[in-house]
């Protein structure tokens, strides 16, 4: 493997489309995306869908890993095992 290859896996970007009920304080849904323009499409298909839901929470991040926003939004993830697929 080259260096710029070894580069390129280490800066891979997935993002994570979250969906949160403030109300239940429940993770609804998450969704993982390869590519950004995808992720982008699907975030604003939901906020379109609930934005008369003040307690509905539409949170789109990028990390390497559902771990990585497990730590970093771990929050919306307590009591939550729900299965991330790419």
């Amino acid at each position: 493997m080259t260096s710029t290859t070894a580069r390129a896996k280490r800066m891979l970007v997935i993002h994570f489309l979250l969906v949160y009920d403030l109300r239940h304080q429940a993770l609804r849904s998450q969704q993982a995306f390869a590519k950004a323009d995808e992720a982008t499409i699907a975030y604003q298909r939901l906020e379109q869908q609930y934005r008369a839901d003040p307690e509905i929470e539409i949170v789109l991040v990028g990390a390497d890993s559902i771990d990585t926003i497990r730590q970093t939004h771990g929050h919306y993830f307590e009591g939550v095992a729900l299965p991330v697929t790419v």
